[in-house]
């Protein structure tokens, strides 16, 4: 099992530094990084991490990073990510558990520290068991394990599901329906296409292209997914962004 994580904070060093720490953590992955408010608000929104990590205490007031994110949030959404607070200072601690902050880490940020944090949030969220996607066609209801699916593609109001045994299933839905539904390692690379992130051997950024199944096929990716490519790679191989 995998979990999907934010970092929230207008540092940079600091965000790298997070970064950098988290990659001794390989069940862990990084949907991307928001340096403000709006920008926290629209990713979370977007990307559905599973973890936040935010400063609250940021170095410049223009970012506008603080505890009413989650406030906000509450506006939008009815189960709010795992909110893990990285700051400098303790003296926001009583405040941030009153907003429904479930972690505060100090910084520089401790590698054991950060352990703990991490398996009290896998404690709180085991992992779902239900590793299969239902496919209804009128009376007919097929049962297909997520770990087939190789990529998704878009025919008008309806959308193929190609397997790795080379099958073709349609189920009656759109693309969008799906892109909601699926879990953390598919993603969206085209207005036509979901891709299964397991099957990616190859990514070509020059020609917008993502290679499946040991590069048998190929399939193109469009400027407006661009951040799920990144995140695509940052998941696979981090040590390259």
């Amino acid at each position: 099992m995998q979990y999907s994580y934010l970092i929230v904070d207008d540092n940079a060093t600091h965000a790298q530094e997070a970064l950098r720490q988290l990659e001794g953590f390989p069940e862990y992955f990084c949907v991307g990084v928001a340096t403000n408010r709006n920008d926290a608000v629209n990713k979370i929104l977007e990307l559905q991490p599973q973890i936040v990590f935010i400063e609250i205490s940021p170095a410049s007031k223009k970012s506008d990073l603080s505890l009413s994110i989650i406030t906000e949030l509450h506006q939008f959404i009815d189960i709010l990510p795992y909110f893990i607070v990285n700051t400098a200072t303790p003296k926001h601690a009583f405040e941030a558990i009153r907003a429904g902050v479930s972690d505060y880490l100090l910084k520089p940020l401790s590698q054991f520290e950060l352990r703990k944090s991490l398996l009290k949030f896998q404690k709180t969220n085991p992992a779902a068991a239900n590793n299969t996607i239902c496919i209804k066609s009128y009376g007919d209801y097929q049962f297909i394990s997520l770990n087939e699916i190789v990529y998704l593609k878009a025919d008008n109001n309806t959308t193929d599901f190609h397997l790795q045994n080379g099958k073709k299933v349609t189920a009656y839905k759109t693309l969008k329906h799906y892109e909601a539904s699926l879990p953390f390692f598919f993603f969206r690379v085209h207005n036509s296409y979901i891709v299964n992130s397991n099957y990616i051997t190859r990514i070509n950024t020059g020609k917008s292209l993502c290679y499946l199944n040991n590069s048998d096929l190929s399939i193109s990716f469009s400027k407006t997914f661009k951040d799920n490519i990144d995140t695509i790679i940052r998941k696979i191989a981090p040590e390259y962004l």
